[in-house]
């Protein structure tokens, strides 16, 4: 059965940095796209960064240039790298894998950045 676990949230000031993993058990995340969305308290789900099966990658408008996604294939994890956190970037942080019938979340991590 797949799973997705995420780690790495917690709390950090405003500019400061925070880098989240994302472990795979019975998936290959190479094999399938992967994603990381967000939700904060009282607003939709969105997606902040997105890593395809091919490598392609792009990010939500109000991270790009702040946040990096990386995907190391050895270890069959997923990184987002948060850089410049800013206090609206507080939420749950997601971890997604999906493709070819599978379509897996993690149960998210927890980022707070106070100003």
């Amino acid at each position: 059965q797949a799973r997705l676990v995420e780690s790495g949230g917690g709390l950090v000031q405003a500019g400061g940095s925070l880098r989240l993993s994302c472990a795979a058990s019975g998936i290959t995340f190479s094999s399938n796209h992967i994603a990381w969305f967000r939700q904060a308290p009282g607003k939709q789900r969105e997606v902040v960064a997105i890593f395809s099966d091919t490598g392609f990658t792009n990010y939500g408008d109000s991270v790009k240039g702040r946040f990096t996604i990386s995907r190391d294939n050895a270890k069959n994890t997923v990184a987002l790298q948060m850089d410049s956190l800013k206090p609206e970037d507080t939420a749950v942080y997601y971890c997604r894998a999906w493709g070819r019938g599978t379509d897996v979340w993690g149960q998210g991590t927890q980022v707070t950045v106070s100003s």
